[in-house]
């Protein structure tokens, strides 16, 4: 141990050469990344252009992208003499739109659907090399896109938005590979577990069989296990929160407004987490039975003591007392 810091005191000065060499390596394979990322893009465009020739060799249509790039007057327009007539071109980037806006539809499938951003979080990395220069090709393709199929474009003009959407589209190819190949092998174990419970719950979240406070519970509890790990957008939120609370409006006012012009009747005890139903009115009493007419009796009537005076009609609640005999 004395050996090694007798060293580190005469030699410290080796530290900025060895920092420089370094450097030196980092560079390097950097250089060595971007080399091969470019060599795959260029891999993919030369497949493109080798599909597109076969199927023009069968005479078959080809997407407008997969084409290749325009190097003479009459790539666009074969049987055609002169500058290109409109009609041409018109379809040409008709095709076109069609070709960009089919690219821009899969991509934004993985920006909008929380699921797939889960399953493949490197799609909307930037810090991944591919999903960058597939951003960098849409930036490009999007400037480059003209108002309208019928804008007027010079040759040269309609040659480099052709090809800026057949970059577009094989960049798009090679970053979705790459994020089906990756998934969530760049997080950590703890990382790829909170990944895992992220996706049970929003299959809870989204399940139309789930209550709405289960739903709204396993949404919070989406939010909180990604935060941190994946950059979601606010449109995807808001997609998300539409499939989350279910549209029950419209059918809880129909049922209202008959259960109002119904009339109240007695029903069933309501199920578990149902609204209780309405009392039922109390039933009418029902009229007591009229007393049966009492039968003359036969027997003379027995006095009692005091008895009541029959001496005076007028005054029959009067009551004499009998007088003692002496």
């Amino acid at each position: 141990m004395e050996q090694f810091w007798e060293f580190a005191r005469d030699f410290w000065w080796l530290v900025f050469p060895l920092m420089g060499v370094l450097g030196m390596v980092g560079n390097a394979w950097e250089r060595g990344v971007r080399l091969r990322h470019k060599r795959r893009l260029e891999v993919m465009h030369a497949k493109a252009e080798l599909k597109a020739a076969q199927a023009a060799a069968r005479g078959k249509a080809v997407a407008a992208a997969s084409l290749p790039p325009i190097t003479a007057p009459t790539a666009t327009a074969p049987a055609q003499a002169g500058s290109g007539s409109r009609e041409t071109q018109v379809t040409q980037l008709e095709r076109l739109f069609a070709t960009h806006d089919a690219v821009t539809a899969r991509w934004l499938e993985y920006e909008l659907d929380v699921a797939k951003i889960i399953a493949f979080p490197a799609m909307s990395d930037g810090r991944q090399p591919l999903t960058a220069a597939f951003l960098r090709a849409k930036r490009i393709a999007d400037g480059l896109r003209p108002a309208s199929a019928k804008a007027r474009l010079s040759k040269e003009q309609l040659a480099e938005y052709r090809n800026a959407v057949a970059d577009f589209e094989v960049a798009f190819d090679v970053a979705e590979r790459d994020a089906r190949r990756l998934r969530d092998s760049s997080f950590t174990e703890v990382e790829r577990k909170r990944l895992e419970t992220a996706k049970k719950l929003l299959t809870v979240a989204i399940d139309e069989a789930a209550t709405p406070a289960e739903r709204q519970l396993a949404y919070r509890r989406v939010r909180e296990e990604l935060d941190g790990l994946i950059s979601i957008s606010d449109e995807a939120i808001e997609v998300l929160e539409k499939k989350v609370m279910l549209e029950l409006g419209p059918v809880a006012t129909a049922t209202t407004a008959t259960d109002a012009a119904t009339p109240p009747r007695a029903e069933a005890p309501a199920a578990s987490g149902a609204a209780p139903a309405a009392a039922p009115m109390a039933p009418e009493p029902e009229p007591l039975p009229a007393p049966a007419p009492k039968r003359p009796s036969t027997s003379p009537p027995t006095a009692t003591w005091p008895v009541p005076s029959r001496g005076n009609p007028d005054s029959p609640g009067r009551v004499t007392h009998p007088k003692p005999h002496r």
